[in-house]
């Protein structure tokens, strides 16, 4: 069995190699750069488990492949849209019909949103987390936890406006 090969001589052995493979897959430099030092973190985080030292090439490659792949999964899974594509989807609401809900009813509101726009809204606004550690959390880009945020809160405030509709004798909403 040969020796742990240190992280430095990683580095400077395979961190070329391993970012014109990176490069040739996003095509775009900075991602280039993320999936390598990603790359990195997980040898530095789980080379030890590698049984076989002299196929630390084929596993860094393998994991960077992997990372590639799993990124491009949940891209497709979790399209990213720009707040300002999005912004005409947006209902344009006063902030003093919205400051006349009662928390429950927002409460009940929010756990009817969909999980995709639910988790943002609640880590933002009941738990207080940035926008960057709510992209952390949930492992999806900075500009698509604000548009989900921005989505969200136009979705609930539909919600809620629905509901303050005065109702007819029949008990249904009229439509005007």
């Amino acid at each position: 069995m040969t020796p742990d090969p240190d992280f430095e001589g990683l580095v400077t052995t395979y961190y070329s190699s391993l970012y014109q493979f990176a490069f040739s897959l996003t095509r775009i430099e900075a991602e280039a750069c993320d999936l390598t030092q990603h790359t990195f973190y997980v040898w530095a985080s789980k080379g030890h488990q590698l049984r076989d030292k002299s196929k630390v090439k084929t596993w860094l490659f393998t994991t960077l492949h992997r990372a590639f792949l799993d990124k491009h999964r949940r891209q497709t899974r979790f399209t990213h849209h720009e707040l300002e594509a999005v912004e005409h989807e947006l209902p344009n609401i006063d902030a003093e019909s919205f400051s006349r809900v009662d928390t429950s009813a927002v409460l009940e509101a929010l756990g009817q949103l969909d999980e995709v726009f639910q988790a943002p809204v609640t880590l933002f606004y009941l738990k207080d987390h940035s926008y960057l550690e709510i992209a952390e959390i949930l492992n999806i880009p900075l500009g698509t936890v604000k548009s989900r945020i921005s989505r969200g809160i136009a979705r609930l405030q539909q919600h809620l406006l629905i509901d303050e509709r005065p109702q007819h004798p029949s008990g249904r909403t009229p439509h005007g």
